[in-house]
């Protein structure tokens, strides 16, 4: 009966065989890449080169492509630097490329998958995703907001002058531009998200307190780990079994101690809102606390709170401080925009949101260095639901898509002499500069059903920020210090070393004052 029915299902079989052979040889060939070993793929490889993003970056201009396929397990990682082909992945298929890739590090930081950012795609990501657009980030919202944001940048400056007055003889004046940076972007996100300045109660000199500090260096961990090619993504059954690179320890420390103080205010106010404590919202917080269609459960705003604070904080800091770097070694950069802002502007008062539109060099100034110092070397991975043909290549479904950031800033067949900082590359008459870019030779936001929804906000939050410090302040190198250093850190982009600035004060002493 057995040898029957296995006769009986050869011609199945071989025809089976028949028509896949024909189908594999028939269709378009995988983008080039490392030859894989049975399996495992280039895991190998990829373990004896890290950091990871630095190894892919090499191999493709290795084998001088701008497209590169890794296959690591069964998932085939496609990375990409052209602007016209990541253009037909996120426009022309973007439906195919919407979802997202189920990994550890994404499922631990959405607290598995209730977040908007790191969600697959779904109808529960649609819903979320609506929210941020007419709840949370629309226009009206922005204005409600306007208050706090203008709160922050005075306070900002207000903290910078009084750190010249009372410290310039202890530290002659010497500041370190990247936690002034980070100082700003945190505190105006959890102004506007929480309702308050600090988490505790912050230094007696109007700095952060060691709650905050710690708080911000947890969300300057947790997205260089969200993705960070884990072993375990491409081997799922490793998962929950053994921490096989260290990924996971460092990301659940990292989660934790942004939840530690995160949380405890999220349940206390939402504990305010049931006993009638609270009946006025005042932030973002309290908005999602009162949503009505859908209501959310503690957990979802944990989740969705989290992500509001990690997507506002280290690209707007990683751009200020790798700007002034560069435009401090080229000072004809700074006195260009320092003019802008003396002629728009003036120095008898202070820059408001209102004048940001008519400031085009000061904004070129910041895209070109989202251009050539981006936060990260790939934007959050989409996942191919699909096979599909891009380019000309086959992309198989379950497919990891990653567009360089670095790449696509710094093509030479796009970009003159691209690795110069020169901002008039991007003024074009009397067009309005803007950060982001969709048509992708700049990565600064996400673009897509997938891009940032907070793009307006997130500029608006840069551009205050460069304005008010070159407005208000001078910036030099100390003595001791005879040029920039503009090296990058190994294992990411950032600066390798902070910048570290003799800071004083240009503007008439009552503007510092009275704010």
């Amino acid at each position: 009966m057995i040898f029957l029915i296995l006769f009986l299902l050869l011609p199945i079989i071989f025809t089976f065989l028949i028509t896949r052979y024909a189908c594999i040889k028939n269709r378009a060939p995988l983008p080039p890449g490392p030859k894989p070993l049975p399996y495992i793929g280039s895991i190998i490889t990829m373990l004896r080169n890290r950091p990871t993003f630095r190894w892919i970056h090499r191999m493709m201009d290795e084998m001088n492509t701008k497209i590169i396929c890794i296959r690591v397990g069964n998932v085939h990682i496609i990375a990409v630097s052209d602007a016209k082909i990541a253009r037909e992945f996120m426009k022309d298929k973007d439906e195919i490329f919407a979802s997202r890739p189920d990994t550890m590090s994404s499922y631990l930081t959405s607290k598995g998958y209730l977040d908007t950012a790191l969600v697959p795609m779904s109808d529960y990501w649609k819903q979320m995703r609506r929210i941020l657009a007419t709840k949370i980030l629309s226009e009206s919202r922005y204005k409600w907001l306007k208050n706090k944001r203008d709160d922050e940048a005075n306070d900002l400056i207000r903290y910078i002058y009084n750190q010249c007055e009372t410290n310039v003889v202890v530290t002659k004046g010497v500041m370190d531009v990247r936690s002034i940076a980070r100082h700003y972007t945190g505190n105006v996100t959890r102004h506007m998200v929480f309702g308050s300045r600090y988490f505790g109660k912050g230094n007696a000199d109007g700095g952060p307190g060691d709650e905050d500090i710690a708080h911000s260096d947890s969300l300057v961990v947790i997205p260089l780990y969200v993705f960070s090619f884990c072993v375990t993504d491409y081997f799922p059954w490793l998962r929950w079994r053994t921490d096989f690179d260290g990924h996971e320890k460092i990301i659940r420390n990292a989660l934790g101690i942004a939840r530690k103080y995160q949380d405890p205010l999220i349940d206390e106010r939402i504990q305010q809102w049931k006993d009638g404590v609270r009946t006025e919202e005042n932030d973002l917080l309290d908005v999602y606390i009162n949503l009505r269609n859908p209501r959310l459960t503690s957990d979802q705003i944990k989740a969705q709170m989290l992500d509001l604070m990690l997507a506002s904080f280290d690209n707007t800091s990683n751009c200020i401080e790798w700007a002034i770097a560069e435009m401090i070694k080229e000072p004809k950069i700074f006195d260009k925009a320092l003019k802008e802002l003396d002629l728009v502007v003036g120095k008898e008062r202070l820059v408001q949101e209102c004048d940001l539109v008519h400031l085009n060099y000061v904004k070129a100034c910041l895209r070109e260095a989202f251009r050539l110092h981006p936060v990260s070397p790939f934007n959050l991975p989409h996942v191919s639901t699909v096979d599909t043909i891009v380019a000309g290549y086959f992309i198989p479904k379950g497919s990891h898509l990653l567009l360089s950031r670095r790449g696509l800033g710094r093509d030479p067949e796009f970009w003159d002499d691209p690795l110069k900082f020169n901002p008039d590359r991007h003024i074009k008459g009397d067009n309005e500069v803007v950060l982001n870019d969709h048509n992708l030779h700049i990565l600064s936001f996400g673009t897509g059903r997938r891009g940032c929804p907070g793009v307006f906000l997130g500029s608006t939050i840069t551009v205050m920020l460069m304005a008010r410090l070159i407005q208000g302040f001078t910036w030099e190198l100390p003595s001791n210090e005879p040029h920039v250093d503009l090296n990058e850190n190994l294992h990411n982009l950032w600066k390798a070393k902070p910048l570290l600035v003799v800071v004083r004060p240009r503007l008439p002493q009552h503007l510092y004052t009275t704010i």
